[in-house]
């Protein structure tokens, strides 16, 4: 039995690369390739009778990512099979695709070996996601749960969001009616807590934690 598939990616030599890969596996026939999403979503939009087993694609491409490729074929509810194989390996992007139900996911770097049995787990309905993949969506999911049982009080709060906006210890103390001794401890406290090492930290959570604006 041969499997339709489409890629999409606009590295020219990745392209080059995968479709000579695939054109000497007896089972795959490539029925389209492309350097941009919007067309792959325009083909499956108008050629919906036609079987495609399996759409391959990068994330970053133009007029049309992979994210939202994947969400697009997803929506439609074919049964269509999705897998992402990306330069890039951000927490929030995995967990945007594992969101939109893709079905595996592998580093550009991976060997070729990994590529087509990631391609022939997918094909057989089960998932597929290289190691450091998992390990990335795993550490992000633990962090996120950490920060979750991270409570600051209104105190803690009201000095961190004063810190991350520059003012010295002196103004804080001046600002909340406090010691300059107890804005200090409040700082390190704040530090264990959130297990940051500096105020670059605590700015990048008091960010994070939409205390004050970018």
């Amino acid at each position: 039995m041969k499997y339709n598939l489409i890629i999409a990616d606009d590295h020219k030599m990745f392209l080059d690369g995968l479709l000579s890969i695939l054109s000497s596996e007896r089972d795959y026939n490539i029925v389209l390739n492309s350097k941009d999403g919007e067309q792959i979503a325009k083909y499956l939009e108008i050629n919906q009778d036609e079987k495609i087993d399996l759409v391959i694609t990068d994330i970053s491409m133009p007029r049309l990512d992979g994210i939202a490729l994947n969400k697009i074929i997803k929506e439609k509810n074919r049964n269509i099979k999705t897998l992402v194989v990306s330069m890039h390996s951000d927490a929030e992007m995995i967990d945007t695709l594992i969101e939109n139900n893709v079905d595996g996911y592998v580093p550009k770097n991976a060997e070729k070996e990994e590529l087509l049995k990631a391609i022939t787990t997918i094909l057989q309905g089960k998932k597929y996601f290289s190691k450091e993949i998992k390990n990335i969506y795993l550490e992000n999911k633990l962090s996120n749960k950490r920060e979750e049982e991270i409570k600051l009080t209104r105190r803690e709060i009201d000095v961190i969001t004063l810190i991350a906006q520059e003012f010295t210890t002196q103004e804080i103390a001046d600002q909340l009616f406090l010691s300059k001794h107890t804005v200090e401890s409040y700082r390190k406290n704040l530090m264990t807590k959130l297990n940051v090492r500096n105020i670059a930290g605590l700015t990048k959570y008091a960010l994070k934690m939409k205390y004050i604006d970018h």
